[in-house]
């Protein structure tokens, strides 16, 4: 019988030592996500110190992506983590960049234990960062909220593996599937949260990308117009091999508060960049491909070397079209309204159905919500 209550008393405490890691790990993740779209080319990290079941310090990667979350985090416990517990979104650095190692950090702070969501691919670091850890007497966990970490640092794995932004398409279609009336002119298909949803989105996001296409039919802005975070608006992207992109556009009169960055063939008027570049846009130029338009692999590549990790793919439908149809989308943002625009509306993917999508599988469901009269899902690579 004592056996039985000595053994009942582990398990509820080895549960409620389960329920607190997770609870705390929650928060780092949490944290970690106030830096998405503001940290590249460095991963938004989000760190909690935690001592005798008290927070003693919060941290999360600052904009530019210096610090680190761990030495903000560590910083803020003002010399009190020595026998402590760091949960982290993301395996601590262990090499020397433009800042110290954060594994140095943590180890002269005295920390006892490190909980962390999931490994660095990085090269740099790949285990190393644990490694360290460990061989210096801490002990560490891993896996905990892998998936939940993972998908907020998909840009930087992303980046790592394969040289290119997780690309996020942004689709707002009516409920017969069209995204602009005939003649590609415009029309607001979704209500005041969607549009809301999508100036949060793009302030999460490093970069926003359209086609010249949509800049001469919409002439639109492509910042974050939400109250207080103007100053969160992504690098503003733009496919222009010609570089056709008027002068008097509300793109290049901004270019100089947000940024710009206007990509064209190699084979592009060097006046037409001239004229760009002295407006305060920087022209990327890319090797030309056989037919009409760019090299979209040539394109993420150019934007993963200048440090993007997270693209928001806006159109217009061509565009759209055309990264699904090269398997270059990760995720889908689906925006669905109530009303009809009839058959000579513009599909939302051009020539393909939107079943390439909501019906491929490739993609699966990961989430769906209302926004009052609209309905917003999002896919993500299976």
């Amino acid at each position: 019988m004592i056996f039985r209550i000595l053994e009942d008393q582990l398990k509820q405490k080895h549960r409620a030592s389960e329920e607190a890691d997770h609870r705390f790990m929650q928060l780092a993740v949490t944290l970690g996500r106030r830096g998405l779209g503001r940290t590249w080319p460095n991963p938004a990290v989000g760190a909690v110190v935690v001592k005798d079941g008290v927070i003693i310090g919060r941290g999360w990667t600052q904009p530019g992506g210096r610090p680190h979350a761990e030495p903000v985090a560590l910083n803020r416990a003002d010399g009190e983590a020595r026998g402590a517990t760091l949960y982290v979104t993301l395996e601590p650095c262990s090499h020397f960049g433009k800042s110290p190692p954060c594994v140095d950090a943590i180890i002269a702070a005295g920390i006892a234990r490190v909980v962390a969501a999931v490994g660095d691919p990085n090269p740099e670091v790949a285990g190393q960062g644990y490694a360290r850890l460990r061989a210096a007497g801490i002990a560490v966990d891993t896996g905990l909220l892998a998936a939940e970490a993972a998908r907020d640092h998909a840009g930087h794995f992303r980046r790592i593996r394969d040289r290119r932004p997780h690309v996020i398409s942004k689709l707002a279609v009516s409920a017969d599937d069209k995204i602009a009336l005939a003649g590609r002119k415009p029309l607001a298909i979704t209500g005041e949260a969607a549009r809301t949803r999508v100036h949060l989105l793009r302030a999460q996001c490093d970069a926003i990308l359209v086609g010249i296409g949509t800049v001469l039919a919409d002439d639109p802005l492509l910042t974050c117009r939400l109250p207080g975070m103007e100053a969160r608006s992504p690098v503003r992207v733009v496919l222009d091999a010609s570089l056709r992109l008027p002068g008097d556009s509300r793109l290049l009169h901004s270019a100089r508060k947000t940024p710009l960055w206007v990509i064209a063939s190699e084979l592009a008027e060097a006046q037409a960049a001239a004229r760009l570049g002295a407006a305060g846009a920087q022209v990327i130029r890319i090797p030309p491909k056989k037919g009409p338009g760019l090299d979209l692999p040539a394109v993420l590549h150019a934007l993963a070397d200048k440090g993007i990790t997270r693209l928001l793919v806006e159109g217009g439908s061509r565009v759209a079209s055309s990264f699904v149809a090269a398997d270059l989308v990760d995720e889908v943002w689906l925006l669905r309204g109530s009303n009809t625009v009839g058959p000579d509306g513009i599909a939302a993917l051009d020539a393909l159905p939107l079943t390439s999508i909501t019906q491929s599988p490739i993609f699966r469901v990961r989430a769906s919500e209302a926004l009052e009269k609209d309905e917003l899902t999002i896919f993500e690579r299976a």
